[in-house]
């Protein structure tokens, strides 16, 4: 086997020092690169801080009202009328006549709706013909007896004229007492006649459907040619002909935490507010509370009763009612300026903000009012206003800003 030749194998001594070389050279110029960058940006920090914008954060300045800071609990619930009614009529038939529409404004006892009633108007005119039959034969009993008193006064001087016999004068007595019976019974049959007449003119009346009370027309649930049957389900027929309710007696149910019980009392003053209407608050006070628990929910039910009113409230509108430690004074009705306490900033002794007026800011000098609750009443700004949240120390009228984003 011939042996290999090696000669040419060789191991280039410098290879190391110049790998090491290129190593070393890389790394320079990462170093260099990594400080570039790092001067790049702390020339944009130094610039944001001392030459750019600013970056604040902003608090918007809004309209409360004192009374928040009487509240001792907050509810929600519905109002509902005290005095409600679903109007139907006793008698059952057509409805011939509809005289309201949903909203319509009636007064007790007015005639709202009218069905179908000839039949029952011909009972009472057959019933009011026999009081005039029984008070015919009255009359007619009445003469009798005046026959009978004549004719037994004549028997009774005869006989004692002994021109007739004993006999002649008892068919005169018993003509005469038969005279006077026949009257209480004429007047029992009159009696009679008026009593039938006045059932006939009930049912007359339960043909007609008039207002319980003052009130307004909620619901419309029939209409003229439906048939009314109001004490059975029966199939294409109607109950309840309309919904009314007394707006004088409208009120908050609201559903209280069992847990808050001890914050509620009866005649409590209350603050009313509407989600339809969220600048109307009104004033209010319990009036009850159900005693009764709702197990499910763990709440109690408490209606609160209006003292202000206003014609927008109407049944079923969501409410909330904020229950308060004192009735609110008229000084506090009325909606103040507020904003966090947090964007208040003191500059040459006084009280100042920063509002955001573009990229810029702007101080106004404020006057600082009351606390409500979180919020701080100021005067000098109007609501809407952004103004810069806890304002630096270096930050000045006329500085730009930038909004940071949350």
């Amino acid at each position: 086997m011939a042996t290999p030749d090696i000669s040419r194998l060789k191991i280039e001594r410098g290879a190391p020092a110049q790998v090491q070389g290129q190593r070393f050279k890389r790394r320079r110029w990462i170093k260099i690169a990594v400080v570039v960058i790092v001067i790049g940006v702390g020339g944009k920090v130094a610039m944001g801080q001392f030459g750019g914008k600013a970056s604040v954060e902003t608090v918007t300045v809004a309209q409360t009202y004192p009374a928040q800071s009487y509240t001792l609990l907050n509810a929600t619930g519905y109002v509902v009328a005290q005095r409600k009614a679903a109007l139907s009529s006793k008698a059952t038939g057509r409805l011939e006549w509809l005289g309201v529409l949903e909203g319509s404004k009636v007064k007790k006892d007015e005639v709202i709706a009218r069905l179908e009633n000839r039949d029952v108007s011909a009972s009472l005119g057959l019933a009011q013909a026999n009081i005039k039959v029984a008070q015919a034969n009255l009359e007619q009993g009445q003469a009798e007896l005046l026959d009978a008193q004549a004719n037994f006064k004549r028997t009774a001087e005869l006989l004692n004229q002994k021109f007739i016999t004993a006999s002649a004068y008892d068919t005169a007595q018993a003509r005469l007492n038969k005279a006077k019976a026949n009257i209480s019974g004429y007047n029992a049959g009159i009696a009679a006649a008026r009593a039938n007449a006045q059932s006939a003119q009930v049912a007359l009346d339960q043909t007609v459907i008039r207002a319980p009370f003052d009130g307004v027309i909620l619901t419309k649930s029939a209409n003229v040619g439906d048939n009314i049957t109001p004490f059975s389900s029966a199939a294409d027929s109607k109950g309840a002909v309309v919904t009314i309710a007394d707006m004088d007696t409208l009120e908050v149910e609201a559903d209280v935490s069992e847990s808050n019980l001890s914050k509620i009392r009866v005649d409590q003053p209350t603050e009313i507010l509407l989600d339809a209407f969220p600048e109307l608050h009104l004033a209010g006070t319990v009036s009850r509370m159900v005693p009764t628990m709702d197990r499910s929910k763990a709440t109690l039910l408490v209606k609160v009763r209006f003292i202000d009113r206003d014609p927008r409230v109407l049944p079923d509108m969501s409410a909330k009612v904020a229950f308060l430690s004192k009735a609110v004074p008229p000084e506090d009705k009325q909606a103040v300026t507020a904003v966090q306490a947090t964007a208040l900033a003191t500059r040459d002794g006084k009280t100042v903000v920063f509002v955001v007026d573009g990229d810029k800011v702007r101080q106004v000098a404020v006057t600082q009012g009351r606390k409500i609750g979180e919020l701080v009443e100021l005067k000098g700004v109007k609501p809407g206003d952004k103004l810069v949240m806890s304002p630096d120390a270096k930050l000045h009228d006329g500085a730009p800003v930038n909004l940071a984003k949350k």
